[in-house]
């Protein structure tokens, strides 16, 4: 039994595939508590905070990447309680994803993360990088990943 999950998405598709596991989870009573976590990034590179870029400045595109960000959760968040799992989401920003993951499940009592990942290996895992791997290493807590072929419980 899980008290607290956390579950890191960034939007798209792939990160997503962890959702079926985590319902899966819940209305088989293994789990009490889901967290939903987008780490955003308004990473504009070498220009700074105060330049104007294209009328929007560095606080205007970060901003509208938080508004975006709160949009995705509120949409994650109503197909979640369409299937019965109530969650709590979170938004943060950040150039470093997997950090800010690590550190949320330390501070706030989380006993798993659930994220998903490309499966690569060799050569692919060192020229790609991946967050959920980075995770893994780094993370205080257990970490179940889910590749996304397997995204169908």
């Amino acid at each position: 039994m899980y008290r607290k999950v956390l579950v890191p998405l960034d939007g798209s598709e792939l990160a997503e595939c962890a959702l079926p596991y985590v319902i899966k989870m819940v209305k088989s009573g293994s789990v009490e508590e889901v967290i939903i976590l987008n780490v955003y990034t308004a990473h504009i590179n070498f220009i700074p905070t105060e330049y104007n870029y294209g009328g929007l400045g560095y606080t205007d595109i970060s901003e509208r990447v938080r508004e975006y960000s709160l949009s995705y959760l509120d949409d994650v968040e109503t197909r979640l309680n369409e299937e019965g799992v109530k969650v709590k989401t979170q938004s943060m920003e950040s150039v470093r994803p997997a950090k800010v993951i690590s550190e949320y499940a330390q501070k706030n009592g989380v006993d798993l993360i659930i994220i998903a990942t490309h499966g690569y290996t060799g050569l692919e895992k060192l020229m790609f990088g991946s967050v959920a791997l980075e995770v893994l290493h780094n993370s205080p807590v257990p970490v179940l990943l889910i590749k996304p072929e397997s995204g169908k419980a």
